[in-house]
């Protein structure tokens, strides 16, 4: 019984961080950009940092249920877990590069185009290095808070360690939830301990 509990603990938890690795690298792909476009469109900051703050404040399981009738993205499955978890990891990630960019010091920006550099330069070689630990830090918050929403992922035959905890609920068995809930956790401290140590060297 204890040898299945723990091989069915290992296969989750591995289902678990592919759907927090996934969600959290298209958040990158989508915020990064967008909260670049932002720096240069201050007319689009407000509309679009309030959808992105709409969604944060809709209730996981909530988002999970709306997601399912939608054509194409909807279902019962991993698809829908995974396009719920990239729009909650969106916020933390463009809020923080905007905040990183804009926070680049003036005099740095216009000594770098009296050098000559084009914007994408200025992009690539001034603002996006200075801004990298703000990014960073956006990208953490969101990997840990994913870590805690995928197990909501469940719900909607998402997969990953949720499963463990609503069959615990369900059946009330703590020991199954205390199996879904402890790697869960330390999945998150994980996560957050290694982005930390690579947001230090940023420091440094």
């Amino acid at each position: 019984m204890r040898e299945g509990l723990a091989s069915t603990v290992l296969r989750l938890s591995g289902e678990h961080l592919l759907l927090v690795l996934v969600a959290v690298t298209a958040g990158v792909l989508i915020a990064v950009p967008a909260g670049v476009f932002l720096t240069r469109r201050e007319s689009w900051r407000a509309p679009l940092l309030l959808a992105a703050n709409v969604v944060q404040t809709i209730p996981s399981l909530a988002l999970f249920g709306f997601l399912i009738p939608v054509p194409f993205i909807g279902g019962i499955g991993k698809g829908t877990a995974l396009v719920a978890l990239i729009l909650y990891a969106l916020l933390p990630i463009l809020r923080n590069t905007l905040a990183g960019i804009l926070a680049v010091d003036a005099a740095v920006r216009e000594s770098a185009v009296a050098m000559g550099m084009t914007d994408g330069q200025l992009l690539r070689i001034v603002e996006l290095p200075l801004a990298a630990r703000t990014i960073l830090a956006g990208v953490r918050i969101a990997a840990v808070t994913t870590v805690g929403t995928a197990t909501i992922a469940a719900a909607v035959g998402g997969g990953g360690l949720g499963d463990l905890i609503f069959r615990g609920i369900a059946t009330v068995d703590t020991t199954l939830i205390l199996a879904g809930a402890l790697p869960a956790a330390g999945l998150a401290l994980a996560i957050d301990g290694g982005l930390g140590w690579i947001e230090g060297r940023f420091s440094r």
